[in-house]
């Protein structure tokens, strides 16, 4: 089992007279001893099943779904996967309809961003282990990433380099990704996203047909 709710482990018990509260003491100290970890309030995994699977590709990407259902890993965590981002990240990116909100356990820090509804779009649907999870494509990571990043000190839309001053590899987004994302940032409105866009076509883009 990939993980378990307070829930489930009670209706386990049920039937049983048990004294209350008995049932938290045992998760405690299944924790304490290291065979239960908490992923947040009233949810858990086992050891045995971190150590099977934290390996895996499409680990960190199910948990942070089990963690907030209702989002789509994304930013750095996908472009990083895609080799598209040159720095070393460690959080778990992800969008999310809800609260901007980290939450931190034993697998890991998990960042999620608010990003408004009618932009909740472009990711791919997974499954891992039974846990259905979300991803975002290439070109969505990317128009995440820069939507919420702050332009870098001193930017020129018609001197710098976006891609070199954020240590982005570009080079290779094919034609139809340049145009996946180049219709996020139509759809966004965003000023500066537009003009994010001219920089990185006439900067890196050249080659393609846009």
């Amino acid at each position: 089992m990939p993980y378990f709710s307070l829930e489930a482990v009670m209706q386990l018990f049920e039937g049983e007279t048990l004294v209350p509260g008995s049932i938290q003491t045992l998760l405690y100290r299944w924790m304490k001893n290291g065979l239960v970890y908490q992923l947040r309030k009233g949810l858990y995994t086992s050891r045995r099943f971190v150590e099977l699977h934290r390996a895996d590709l499409d680990f960190a990407p199910a948990i942070s779904a089990v963690l907030i259902p209702q989002s789509y890993v994304s930013l750095e965590f996908v472009l990083q996967r895609r080799g598209l981002l040159t720095e070393v990240t460690y959080p778990i990116t992800a969008v999310t309809l809800k609260h901007t909100r980290v939450i931190e356990n034993k697998l890991g820090i998990f960042s999620y961003r608010s990003l408004r509804a009618d932009l909740y779009l472009g990711y791919e649907l997974h499954h891992y282990a039974g846990i259905p999870f979300a991803m975002a494509t290439p070109a969505k990571a990317l128009f995440d990433t820069l939507y919420f990043r702050p332009l870098p000190a001193g930017f020129s839309p018609t001197k710098s380099n976006l891609a070199e001053e954020l240590r982005l590899n570009l080079e290779d987004f094919t034609p139809a990704e340049v145009d996946e994302f180049a219709r996020y940032v139509t759809l966004s409105k965003s000023k500066k996203m537009l003009t994010l866009l001219k920089n990185l076509k006439e900067s890196v883009w050249l080659h393609s047909s846009n």
